[in-house]
């Protein structure tokens, strides 16, 4: 793949190749959106008609913390739908409600993992968990991917268990200008560039090898990474450094809460 250290084998996160989606070559994803009419959700105010939907389906109506995207971040979310995996509706988007600071409890049959979402800075990220979440859309799906060298993370979020999937709809990266992806970095994986849906990944340790900016950082893990580091350890079901884990990991729940405002900075928190 571009941008990692040639001299390094690894696979990152969400490899570059052809998707499933449209049944072609899809390096050049722009190229099929051309194709479509172009599905903008833009926020205009707090009391767009249908906005609070998201958060009214994740009982986070009640919120009183005032947010607000940080400069330079999009006001815009734009998703662009597709005919890829387990579909679900376009998610609705208003700015100052994706702002809303939140955490995240993953409950796998291998432990609990908890992650603060980075809804300032990756809103359209957060927007989108925050809305599949409430929808159900990773209850008891499984963990499809998971790496042991260079680059050391866990992969998860598509319900058919391929990593080839999407949730009928993707955006653009974001919040990429000065990313890195060290231990207990949650990120967007993606089948493509542009190409983001409902994959990401866990990071249980730093890489030993460069990754460029290329992936979304949306969280960053708060509590249970020993969890992760031993699904880690367990390494792979045919011993390869890249593969599916050795234990089958499901995830069993994800609940999304409000939570006090995120941290300015952290591990998975560029500069903006």
């Amino acid at each position: 793949m571009s941008g990692v250290d040639r001299g390094s084998k690894a696979r990152t996160p969400g490899p570059w190749r052809k998707g499933p989606a449209e049944g072609g070559d899809e390096r050049d994803p722009g190229r099929g959106a051309r194709r479509k009419s172009r599905l903008v959700v833009t926020a205009l105010s707090v009391g767009v008609v249908g906005a609070g939907m998201t958060w009214a389906a994740l009982t986070l109506t009640g919120e009183t913390v005032q947010a607000r995207p940080l400069a330079g971040t999009t006001s815009t979310c734009v998703y662009m739908p597709s005919k890829a995996g387990k579909a679900v509706a376009v998610p609705p988007y208003d700015a100052t409600k994706a702002a809303r600071p939140y955490s995240v409890r993953l409950v796998t049959n291998m432990g609990t993992i908890t992650f603060e979402a980075l809804t300032t800075r990756a809103p359209c990220a957060t927007n989108s968990f925050a809305y599949l979440a409430g929808k159900g859309y990773y209850d008891q799906s499984a963990c499809h991917r998971v790496t042991t060298q260079n680059i050391f993370v866990l992969e998860c979020g598509d319900p058919s268990g391929q990593g080839t999937a999407d949730p009928g709809y993707y955006f653009k990266e974001e919040n990429l200008r000065g990313a890195s992806y060290p231990a207990g970095t949650v990120g967007m994986s993606k089948v493509v560039p542009g190409r983001n849906g409902s994959q990401f990944f866990i990071s249980y340790a730093d890489p030993s090898v460069r990754m460029p900016p290329e992936w979304t950082p949306f969280g960053r893990v708060v509590d249970g990474l020993d969890v992760v580091k031993e699904i880690g350890a367990n390494g792979t079901r045919d011993n390869s450094t890249d593969g599916r884990p050795r234990t089958p990991v499901v995830i069993e729940s994800v609940t999304v809460q409000p939570s006090m405002p995120a941290p300015k900075s952290g591990p998975a928190d560029g500069p903006g």
